[in-house]
């Protein structure tokens, strides 16, 4: 699932990174910052198995679709893509990417590191961390075993 100019989306398939990077190239741009986050095989010490990530993914988008215009305003930057994955992942799959294209380099840095964490802490999409100790839905920083059933 898209917003309608394809920079922010909810993906299935592995990301083509020179396609995205088209999106929000300009000729006025002059520093393109790119941030591709992947399944890592330790996590807390333990290896890790996969992940599962689900998304509510219409709120997801309209909620990224936020974030990347707040981005545009507070960085002056010329523009912004966000993608995230969704389904199972194994070590070593791309899990989101976030490209920031402003005139000058420090605008895209900038802005690349605030949308990242926006995007952890407000859009609803959920990780599943499969790992040789059992498997943890992980909610900002707390880490809840997957077979957990609140009352």
């Amino acid at each position: 699932m898209a917003d309608k100019k394809g920079k922010v989306a909810v993906v299935r398939e592995p990301f083509d990174i020179n396609s995205a990077v088209e999106l929000v190239s300009t000729p006025y741009a002059g520093g393109y910052v790119i941030f591709l986050g992947k399944v890592r095989k330790k996590s807390e010490g333990r290896e890790v198995i996969k992940l599962n990530y689900e998304a509510y993914e219409d709120m997801a988008v309209a909620e990224m679709d936020r974030i990347r215009e707040e981005a545009m305003e507070r960085f002056r930057i010329l523009d912004m893509l966000i993608w995230h994955r969704v389904g199972e992942l194994k070590v070593g799959e791309d899990t989101i990417l976030i490209i920031a294209s402003g005139e000058h380099r420090n605008e895209a840095f900038d802005a690349c590191r605030w949308a990242i964490d926006e995007v952890k802490h407000r859009v609803p999409v959920w990780k599943k961390e499969v790992r040789e100790d059992g498997s943890f839905w992980i909610e900002g920083d707390k880490w809840i075993p997957a077979d957990y059933h609140r009352n």
